[in-house]
């Protein structure tokens, strides 16, 4: 990735870069501490920011679906499938929002604590970028924030609404998320201490990045489609049916890509 801008002086591309990305940052910083202005906040906001807020936005109306459809009969699956729909909308987002940060050559502190606060979990600090293209890195990097909402606690809370509404289920579903909110930690973590490429990208995701979930989401949606919904109804059954440990075998496939996102071993290369 690189940044649009000029050499001048006898500078370095990566200085000019670095430049003008710190002066973006600057004057976010003066905008948000500033006492007097209209909508200092939301002038604040880069257009990268506002495109994340999106994939945020995807996510939770996916949640609302997915809560709209348990509370009318089982037998109409508009919300559901409108739950189903809201979540590869979040993945066009997740992608286009690194786009255009790109694009635009800007970083975002904004950006930057996006991730604690749609996460709803503790913020680790961002990683401090020493060359250009980490500063664009960090920038994409934490803008991360809404792909534990569209592409962990959407899925989980999709695959609630159709039936695996156990005691068990939910906790699997709970490790679920949770491995999902651990991989994301991690991987802005480590992403600088990765192996790089020419361009200075990582090679390779550790573990199976959290939008490949979406497989899962896919396979919900064919349950859908065959009218396999409900507790009594779902692909394979149900194991201990009345006791503590009553579960359905198919929350397996959840724990099983939860296991996976966090792997260590798994090395994915990147595109």
């Amino acid at each position: 990735m690189s940044l649009r801008t000029g050499v001048a002086n006898g500078g370095t591309a990566k200085d000019s870069a670095t430049s003008l990305s710190n002066g973006s940052q600057e004057k976010q910083k003066m905008l948000l501490a500033s006492d007097t202005g209209h909508f200092s906040m939301i002038r604040a906001l880069h257009l990268a920011d506002l495109i994340t807020e999106l994939n945020g936005f995807c996510g939770f109306m996916s949640i609302l679906s997915s809560m709209r459809y348990c509370l009318g009969p089982p037998t109409q699956y508009g919300p559901i499938w409108t739950a189903l729909a809201f979540m590869p909308f979040g993945l066009f987002f997740d992608f286009m929002d690194g786009k255009v940060a790109r694009w635009r050559g800007k970083s975002s502190l904004m950006g930057q604590e996006l991730d604690s606060l749609a996460d709803l979990s503790q913020s680790y600090g961002p990683v401090v970028p020493e060359t250009a293209k980490e500063v664009l890195l960090s920038t994409t990097l934490t803008l991360t924030s809404p792909l534990q909402i569209s592409f962990g606690v959407s899925p989980a809370v999709c695959a609630f609404a159709l039936g695996l509404r156990t005691q068990l289920d939910t906790l699997l579903l709970a490790f679920f998320v949770l491995c999902g909110l651990t991989r994301l930690a991690r991987f802005n973590v480590t992403v600088v201490a990765l192996p790089k490429d020419a361009s200075g990208k990582s090679k390779y995701f550790e573990g199976t990045p959290i939008p490949t979930s979406l497989a899962i989401v896919a396979m919900m949606a064919v349950w859908v489609g065959n009218g396999w919904v409900g507790e009594g109804n779902l692909p394979g059954g149900v194991l201990g049916k009345g006791g503590l440990a009553e579960v359905h075998p198919v929350v397996g496939v959840f724990v099983g890509w939860g296991c996976m996102m966090v792997s260590k071993s798994i090395h994915i290369p990147k595109p």
